[in-house]
């Protein structure tokens, strides 16, 4: 493991010399609300589940 540089330091810690409570929340590489995100991901998710369970019952069915 190696040490991080200093540009390094202040990507990881927010960009920013010291952390305040008025910079507002944190940024994921331009997301802010995580909480919406992983919301989104969970949708996206049980849609590709729904697809692929439908996908297999029509293959079943036509092989049936």
């Amino acid at each position: 493991m190696r040490e991080l540089t200093v540009g390094e330091i202040g990507f990881v810690g927010g960009g920013a010399e010291q952390c305040t409570s008025d910079q507002g929340s944190n940024n994921y590489g331009g997301v802010t609300d995580t909480g919406s995100l992983g919301d989104d991901l969970i949708e996206i998710y049980e849609g590709l589940v729904q697809a692929t369970s439908y996908v297999i019952e029509r293959v079943a069915k036509a092989l049936g």
